[in-house]
């Protein structure tokens, strides 16, 4: 019995290896709790617990591919990566039919963030400097920033944004919701930031190379299967302490 049973398990092993790892990318200006980079490796955050998740499912190997943010689209065009996962149409106009996109797996929310509750208007805001991540695009503040209204003060990544606002370098900075979130869990409840005003809300999802070779339709029935079994908002709440379906505080409203 047992030889049959070790037969059976070095088979299906054998089977295991012998399907193409999925080759995802991952942004190097990603922080907790998206990614957590070690060593030039992702070693935990919502984004690497589902990737490593979604390719258990497939019955794929998962392969992590470190990249500044700038280059991923290039990686994908050169087939270097299989799968972008947190990214919109919006933001990858023109794909024409290289590519197949997933179902909206998240709710990206961008907040203007500060050290005091109070709720404010972005365009009323008088001239000054605020955190932003390097290279990434604001397209509600956009015009402010070309008026010089408000003027880009910029980090590399999410957390170390926070950090500069919260040690006081400017009065507001821009923050997606888990990253405040998640920063938030680190300080005092007398010392935490706040959502002062909503700027933006996007559905992103993952994009998959058109590529024969590719078990597109399995990653795709995974992705719809983990979403609404509810285990990608049971991520987001490890991480974040609160589900997407759960309501936003107050202060997060925009005025």
């Amino acid at each position: 019995m047992r030889l049959a049973l070790g037969a059976f398990l070095l088979v299906a092993m054998e089977g295991f290896a012998a399907e193409p790892a999925l080759r995802f990318s991952i942004a190097d200006s990603w922080a907790m709790p998206v990614v957590q980079i070690e060593r030039g490796q992702p070693t935990q955050g919502i984004l690497h617990d589902m990737m490593a998740s979604l390719a258990t499912q497939v019955g794929s190997p998962a392969e992590f591919h470190v990249l500044a943010r700038a280059r991923v689209q290039t990686a994908m065009d050169h087939k270097e990566i299989d799968i972008r996962c947190y990214a919109a149409q919006s933001w990858l106009p023109n794909q024409a039919g290289n590519y197949i996109w997933s179902i909206p797996l998240f709710i990206q929310r961008d907040l203007l963030v500060s050290r005091e509750r109070a709720p404010v208007i972005p365009r009323e805001l008088p001239t000054q400097h605020i955190g932003t991540v390097l290279s990434y695009t604001y397209p509600s503040l956009q015009p402010l920033f070309d008026s010089r209204q408000l003027i880009r003060d910029d980090a590399r990544n999410q957390e170390q944004v926070l950090k500069k606002l919260w040690a006081g370098r400017y009065r507001y900075a821009v923050s997606n919701q888990w990253t405040l979130d998640w920063f938030n869990q680190t300080l005092p409840p007398g010392q935490q930031l706040y959502g002062v005003a909503v700027l933006q809300e996007q559905a992103v999802g993952c994009i998959i190379r058109n590529d024969p070779a590719l078990p597109i339709q399995r990653v795709l029935r995974t992705l719809l299967r983990m979403k609404m079994s509810g285990e990608i908002d049971d991520i987001i709440g490890l991480y974040t302490g609160r589900r997407p379906t759960e309501s936003l505080p107050q202060s997060y409203e925009t005025p």
